[in-house]
Protein backbone atom coordinates (compact mmCIF):
# COMPACT_ATOMS: atom_id res chain seq x y z
CA UNK A 1 0.00 0.00 0.00
CA UNK A 2 1.33 3.23 -0.95
CA UNK A 3 1.45 6.48 1.45
CA UNK A 4 -1.22 8.26 -0.22
CA UNK A 5 -3.58 4.92 -0.09
CA UNK A 6 -2.12 4.74 4.13
CA UNK A 7 -3.43 8.32 4.35
CA UNK A 8 -6.57 7.70 2.95
CA UNK A 9 -7.21 4.72 4.81
CA UNK A 10 -6.80 6.13 8.17
CA UNK A 11 -8.87 9.66 7.30
CA UNK A 12 -11.28 7.02 6.26
CA UNK A 13 -10.96 5.17 10.03
CA UNK A 14 -10.94 8.41 11.41
CA UNK A 15 -14.88 9.11 10.19
CA UNK A 16 -16.03 6.12 11.11
CA UNK A 17 -14.21 6.55 14.21
CA UNK A 18 -16.85 9.87 14.23
CA UNK A 19 -19.96 8.01 13.79
CA UNK A 20 -21.41 6.90 16.98
CA UNK A 21 -24.81 6.31 17.27
CA UNK A 22 -26.86 8.67 19.32
CA UNK A 23 -29.53 7.52 21.20
CA UNK A 24 -32.03 10.81 20.39
CA UNK A 25 -31.62 10.29 17.09
CA UNK A 26 -34.31 9.09 15.02
CA UNK A 27 -32.49 7.67 12.19
CA UNK A 28 -28.88 6.82 11.75
CA UNK A 29 -26.15 8.24 9.57
CA UNK A 30 -24.92 6.66 6.77
CA UNK A 31 -21.79 6.25 8.70
CA UNK A 32 -23.12 5.20 11.91
CA UNK A 33 -24.83 1.71 9.79
CA UNK A 34 -21.25 1.23 7.90
CA UNK A 35 -19.21 1.09 10.97
CA UNK A 36 -21.75 -0.88 12.38
CA UNK A 37 -21.81 -3.44 9.57
CA UNK A 38 -18.45 -3.34 9.76
CA UNK A 39 -17.94 -4.30 13.20
CA UNK A 40 -20.76 -6.78 12.81
CA UNK A 41 -18.71 -8.37 9.93
CA UNK A 42 -15.51 -8.34 11.75
CA UNK A 43 -16.79 -10.27 14.67
CA UNK A 44 -17.73 -13.14 12.12
CA UNK A 45 -14.41 -13.43 11.04
CA UNK A 46 -13.46 -13.78 14.36
CA UNK A 47 -15.28 -16.66 15.27
CA UNK A 48 -14.33 -20.11 15.19
CA UNK A 49 -14.45 -22.52 12.24
CA UNK A 50 -16.82 -24.85 14.47
CA UNK A 51 -18.92 -21.64 15.57
CA UNK A 52 -19.17 -20.73 12.07
CA UNK A 53 -20.39 -23.97 10.36
CA UNK A 54 -22.74 -24.62 13.32
CA UNK A 55 -24.31 -21.31 12.82
CA UNK A 56 -24.76 -21.47 8.69
CA UNK A 57 -25.95 -24.83 9.52
CA UNK A 58 -28.89 -23.75 11.86
CA UNK A 59 -29.46 -20.97 9.69
CA UNK A 60 -30.16 -23.44 6.59
CA UNK A 61 -32.07 -25.62 8.84
CA UNK A 62 -34.39 -22.67 9.90
CA UNK A 63 -35.43 -21.36 6.67
CA UNK A 64 -37.18 -24.70 5.68
CA UNK A 65 -39.82 -23.13 7.91
CA UNK A 66 -40.20 -20.86 5.17
CA UNK A 67 -40.57 -23.69 2.62
CA UNK A 68 -42.90 -25.65 5.08
CA UNK A 69 -45.03 -22.89 5.36
CA UNK A 70 -44.89 -22.18 1.25
CA UNK A 71 -45.43 -25.82 0.46
CA UNK A 72 -48.40 -26.00 3.17
CA UNK A 73 -49.99 -22.84 1.69
CA UNK A 74 -49.99 -24.16 -1.82
CA UNK A 75 -51.42 -27.34 -1.23
CA UNK A 76 -54.30 -25.54 0.76
CA UNK A 77 -55.31 -23.58 -2.02
CA UNK A 78 -54.54 -25.80 -4.78
CA UNK A 79 -57.96 -26.67 -5.24
CA UNK A 80 -59.74 -22.80 -4.98
CA UNK A 81 -56.43 -21.13 -6.92
CA UNK A 82 -55.20 -21.03 -10.25
CA UNK A 83 -51.53 -21.96 -10.02
CA UNK A 84 -50.38 -18.57 -11.18
CA UNK A 85 -52.32 -16.94 -8.10
CA UNK A 86 -51.09 -19.71 -5.88
CA UNK A 87 -47.00 -18.47 -6.59
CA UNK A 88 -47.93 -15.22 -5.56
CA UNK A 89 -49.79 -15.57 -2.13
CA UNK A 90 -47.12 -17.98 -1.01
CA UNK A 91 -45.07 -14.73 -0.41
CA UNK A 92 -47.61 -13.95 2.79
CA UNK A 93 -45.45 -17.22 4.56
CA UNK A 94 -42.19 -17.39 2.45
CA UNK A 95 -40.74 -14.07 4.96
CA UNK A 96 -41.01 -16.67 8.57
CA UNK A 97 -37.96 -18.70 7.81
CA UNK A 98 -35.93 -15.33 7.27
CA UNK A 99 -37.82 -13.52 10.24
CA UNK A 100 -36.55 -16.77 12.11
CA UNK A 101 -32.75 -17.03 10.77
CA UNK A 102 -31.91 -12.58 10.93
CA UNK A 103 -33.28 -11.82 14.30
CA UNK A 104 -31.80 -15.37 15.88
CA UNK A 105 -28.77 -13.66 13.94
CA UNK A 106 -27.65 -17.36 12.55
CA UNK A 107 -25.31 -16.88 9.88
CA UNK A 108 -26.86 -16.66 6.17
CA UNK A 109 -25.01 -16.51 3.01
CA UNK A 110 -27.46 -13.81 1.41
CA UNK A 111 -27.85 -11.86 4.20
CA UNK A 112 -24.18 -11.93 5.29
CA UNK A 113 -22.48 -11.63 1.77
CA UNK A 114 -22.22 -7.56 2.41
CA UNK A 115 -21.65 -7.35 5.89
CA UNK A 116 -18.70 -9.71 5.18
CA UNK A 117 -17.20 -8.03 2.34
CA UNK A 118 -17.25 -4.70 4.10
CA UNK A 119 -14.50 -5.82 6.40
CA UNK A 120 -12.07 -6.71 3.25
CA UNK A 121 -13.12 -3.37 1.74
CA UNK A 122 -11.95 -1.38 4.60
CA UNK A 123 -8.43 -3.33 4.35
CA UNK A 124 -9.19 -5.44 8.09
CA UNK A 125 -9.37 -8.68 6.14
CA UNK A 126 -7.67 -10.57 2.90
CA UNK A 127 -10.10 -11.13 -0.05
CA UNK A 128 -9.00 -15.06 0.57
CA UNK A 129 -10.38 -14.99 4.03
CA UNK A 130 -13.33 -13.40 2.49
CA UNK A 131 -14.04 -16.27 -0.03
CA UNK A 132 -12.63 -19.34 2.98
CA UNK A 133 -15.19 -17.71 5.04
CA UNK A 134 -18.19 -17.45 2.16
CA UNK A 135 -17.07 -21.07 1.54
CA UNK A 136 -17.51 -22.34 5.23
CA UNK A 137 -21.10 -20.47 5.09
CA UNK A 138 -22.54 -21.89 1.74
CA UNK A 139 -21.76 -25.34 2.86
CA UNK A 140 -23.48 -24.94 6.45
CA UNK A 141 -26.45 -23.39 4.80
CA UNK A 142 -26.63 -26.08 1.70
CA UNK A 143 -26.24 -28.94 4.09
CA UNK A 144 -28.63 -27.49 6.64
CA UNK A 145 -31.05 -26.81 3.96
CA UNK A 146 -30.32 -30.60 2.34
CA UNK A 147 -31.25 -32.10 6.19
CA UNK A 148 -34.68 -30.45 6.19
CA UNK A 149 -35.57 -30.67 2.58
CA UNK A 150 -35.16 -34.47 3.48
CA UNK A 151 -37.52 -34.39 6.61
CA UNK A 152 -39.97 -32.36 4.57
CA UNK A 153 -40.63 -34.13 1.99
CA UNK A 154 -41.06 -37.24 4.07
CA UNK A 155 -43.38 -35.44 6.87
CA UNK A 156 -45.14 -32.96 4.83
CA UNK A 157 -47.18 -36.30 3.36
CA UNK A 158 -47.41 -37.83 6.59
CA UNK A 159 -49.04 -34.85 8.37
CA UNK A 160 -51.41 -34.28 5.43
CA UNK A 161 -50.07 -30.52 5.02
CA UNK A 162 -48.67 -31.21 1.26
CA UNK A 163 -48.40 -33.84 -1.18
CA UNK A 164 -45.57 -35.10 -3.50
CA UNK A 165 -46.58 -33.10 -6.82
CA UNK A 166 -46.58 -29.54 -4.38
CA UNK A 167 -43.27 -29.96 -4.07
CA UNK A 168 -42.23 -31.23 -7.75
CA UNK A 169 -44.35 -28.27 -9.15
CA UNK A 170 -42.11 -25.62 -6.76
CA UNK A 171 -39.59 -27.18 -7.74
CA UNK A 172 -39.65 -26.80 -11.04
CA UNK A 173 -41.13 -23.64 -10.80
CA UNK A 174 -37.71 -22.56 -9.54
CA UNK A 175 -35.71 -24.34 -12.24
CA UNK A 176 -38.01 -23.84 -14.88
CA UNK A 177 -35.67 -20.74 -16.31
CA UNK A 178 -32.75 -20.17 -18.78
CA UNK A 179 -29.25 -19.73 -16.97
CA UNK A 180 -28.84 -16.20 -17.63
CA UNK A 181 -32.56 -15.46 -16.55
CA UNK A 182 -31.72 -17.19 -12.84
CA UNK A 183 -28.07 -15.29 -12.84
CA UNK A 184 -29.79 -11.81 -13.29
CA UNK A 185 -32.61 -12.78 -10.94
CA UNK A 186 -30.09 -13.25 -8.15
CA UNK A 187 -28.14 -11.18 -8.86
CA UNK A 188 -31.32 -8.67 -7.82
CA UNK A 189 -32.34 -11.26 -4.58
CA UNK A 190 -28.76 -10.68 -3.47
CA UNK A 191 -28.81 -7.38 -3.93
CA UNK A 192 -32.17 -7.06 -2.06
CA UNK A 193 -31.00 -9.62 1.01
CA UNK A 194 -28.24 -7.16 1.33
CA UNK A 195 -30.40 -3.96 1.59
CA UNK A 196 -32.16 -6.32 4.12
CA UNK A 197 -28.78 -6.41 6.40
CA UNK A 198 -28.48 -2.53 5.88
CA UNK A 199 -31.85 -1.67 6.79
CA UNK A 200 -32.16 -4.33 9.82
CA UNK A 201 -28.60 -2.44 10.77
CA UNK A 202 -30.83 0.99 10.27
CA UNK A 203 -33.70 -0.38 12.60
CA UNK A 204 -33.87 0.31 16.26
CA UNK A 205 -36.60 -1.67 17.59
CA UNK A 206 -37.86 -5.28 16.62
CA UNK A 207 -40.88 -4.61 15.05
CA UNK A 208 -39.39 -2.36 12.35
CA UNK A 209 -37.17 -5.07 11.34
CA UNK A 210 -39.63 -7.87 11.64
CA UNK A 211 -41.15 -5.15 8.96
CA UNK A 212 -38.24 -4.78 7.06
CA UNK A 213 -37.29 -8.58 6.46
CA UNK A 214 -41.22 -8.84 5.62
CA UNK A 215 -41.63 -6.61 3.28
CA UNK A 216 -38.11 -7.01 1.12
CA UNK A 217 -38.42 -11.55 1.51
CA UNK A 218 -42.19 -11.38 0.54
CA UNK A 219 -41.05 -8.88 -2.64
CA UNK A 220 -38.56 -11.38 -3.63
CA UNK A 221 -41.19 -14.47 -3.18
CA UNK A 222 -43.85 -12.58 -4.98
CA UNK A 223 -41.81 -11.48 -8.24
CA UNK A 224 -39.76 -15.38 -8.24
CA UNK A 225 -36.47 -13.82 -7.64
CA UNK A 226 -33.75 -16.82 -7.08
CA UNK A 227 -32.79 -17.19 -3.71
CA UNK A 228 -29.74 -19.66 -3.28
CA UNK A 229 -30.77 -20.97 0.48
CA UNK A 230 -34.06 -21.60 0.04
CA UNK A 231 -34.07 -22.41 -3.35
CA UNK A 232 -31.71 -25.05 -2.73
CA UNK A 233 -34.13 -27.17 -0.46
CA UNK A 234 -37.37 -26.10 -3.36
CA UNK A 235 -35.29 -27.29 -6.04
CA UNK A 236 -33.54 -30.26 -3.99
CA UNK A 237 -36.69 -31.43 -2.51
CA UNK A 238 -37.99 -32.18 -6.06
CA UNK A 239 -35.40 -33.43 -7.49
CA UNK A 240 -35.32 -36.46 -5.03
CA UNK A 241 -39.05 -36.46 -5.26
CA UNK A 242 -39.69 -37.19 -8.81
CA UNK A 243 -37.82 -37.51 -12.07
CA UNK A 244 -38.36 -33.62 -13.26
CA UNK A 245 -35.24 -32.48 -12.13
CA UNK A 246 -32.16 -34.08 -12.47
CA UNK A 247 -28.82 -33.85 -10.74
CA UNK A 248 -27.23 -32.07 -13.68
CA UNK A 249 -30.03 -29.18 -13.37
CA UNK A 250 -29.78 -29.21 -9.96
CA UNK A 251 -26.07 -28.46 -9.64
CA UNK A 252 -26.32 -25.88 -12.63
CA UNK A 253 -29.47 -23.87 -10.91
CA UNK A 254 -28.21 -23.64 -7.56
CA UNK A 255 -24.73 -22.95 -8.20
CA UNK A 256 -25.74 -20.20 -10.72
CA UNK A 257 -28.00 -18.72 -8.06
CA UNK A 258 -25.05 -18.61 -5.07
CA UNK A 259 -23.03 -16.71 -7.73
CA UNK A 260 -25.52 -14.42 -8.38
CA UNK A 261 -26.26 -13.56 -4.71
CA UNK A 262 -22.96 -12.94 -4.40
CA UNK A 263 -22.74 -10.49 -6.90
CA UNK A 264 -25.87 -8.60 -5.92
CA UNK A 265 -24.85 -8.21 -2.09
CA UNK A 266 -20.70 -7.72 -2.39
CA UNK A 267 -21.37 -4.97 -5.47
CA UNK A 268 -24.13 -3.56 -5.11
CA UNK A 269 -25.10 -2.71 -1.79
CA UNK A 270 -21.05 -3.55 0.26
CA UNK A 271 -18.99 -1.34 -2.28
CA UNK A 272 -21.36 0.88 -3.38
CA UNK A 273 -21.93 1.69 0.37
CA UNK A 274 -18.84 1.72 1.28
CA UNK A 275 -17.80 4.12 -2.02
CA UNK A 276 -20.66 6.34 -1.71
CA UNK A 277 -18.70 6.78 2.24
CA UNK A 278 -15.23 7.02 1.48
CA UNK A 279 -15.79 9.12 -1.34
CA UNK A 280 -16.52 11.89 0.66
CA UNK A 281 -13.61 11.61 2.67
CA UNK A 282 -10.44 13.61 2.04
Amino acid sequence: MSEEEEEKQKNIDKELEKSEVSEESQAKSHGEILKEQICEGKKIYSLSTSSIIMSSLTAGLEIGFSYMMLCSVFYFFSDSLAEESLFKIIALVYPLGFILVVLGQSILFTEQTSLLTLPVLNRQHSVVSLLRLWGLVIFGNLLGGTLIGLVLVWIGPKLGIFDVETVITIGTHVADFGLPTILVSAILAGWMMGLLSWLVTSSKDTVSRIIIIFLITATMAFTSLHHSIIGNIEVFAAYISGSEITIGQYVSVQSTALIGNAIGGAFFVALLKYRAFVNNVN
